[in-house]
């Protein structure tokens, strides 16, 4: 599929996950609905509007050559998706999406070695950012910082062990300046987006 056709069927996609999700959402507002039924759906629609938005972000950080010598290595925009989803769900939904985006965009945009960095960064960072959130005392920007960090530290193991040699250690610094940079400014905009967010979206 060219990259133009992609670029449509995303749009498409957020598209009709949006218009299904403000419609449950104005469904439920207007009936009162309460019933399980009903809040699966919602949580449903919530969920592939998410998804859709992270397959988005992910189809264009793709669109960004990332040259540090490590296959698979992200900047992590998406992880700005995955920010609000932790500051509005449950940690199961949120893991649920942000596994989900990991394995599908790898099938649609890279292959099973994208897969592989992606789900040791995604989850080691996601994992770092939902304790850190637990344990309170920190910002959305900090907590940012810690994700970006751990995002590239996870892929980097990976690839450590992938390719069996130590010397991939070197890049260290140079993944903890980007992961660092990348935290700061997704989480600046996650966090702007987060004090935006309706409470009653939470579901």
């Amino acid at each position: 599929m060219k990259k133009e056709g992609k670029t449509v069927l995303f749009f498409l996609l957020f598209l009709v996950n949006a218009r299904l999700l403000f419609f449950c959402y104005n469904k439920s507002v207007y009936y009162n609905i309460e019933g399980i039924g009903e809040d699966m759906t919602r949580k449903a629609a919530y969920g592939g509007l998410f998804l859709a938005l992270a397959l988005v972000v992910s189809y264009i950080e793709t669109l960004i050559p990332i040259h540090v010598g490590i296959p698979g290595v992200k900047i992590g925009l998406a992880n700005g998706v995955i920010m609000v989803l932790l500051y509005m769900v449950s940690l199961r939904e949120t893991f649920a999406v942000s596994l989900a985006r990991i394995v599908l965009s790898g099938f649609m945009f890279g292959n099973l070695m994208m897969i592989l960095y992606s789900l040791a960064g995604g989850m080691l960072s996601l994992t770092v950012m939902a304790l850190l959130k637990k344990w309170g005392g920190f910002s959305p920007v900090g907590i940012s910082v810690a994700g970006g960090v751990s995002h590239n530290i996870g892929q980097l193991i990976v690839a450590i062990l992938v390719l069996e040699t130590g010397r991939l250690a070197y890049y260290f610094p140079v993944l903890l300046v980007s992961g660092t940079i990348a935290g700061i400014a997704v989480g600046l905009l996650a966090s702007e987006v987060i004090k935006r967010m309706p409470k009653n979206l939470k579901f």
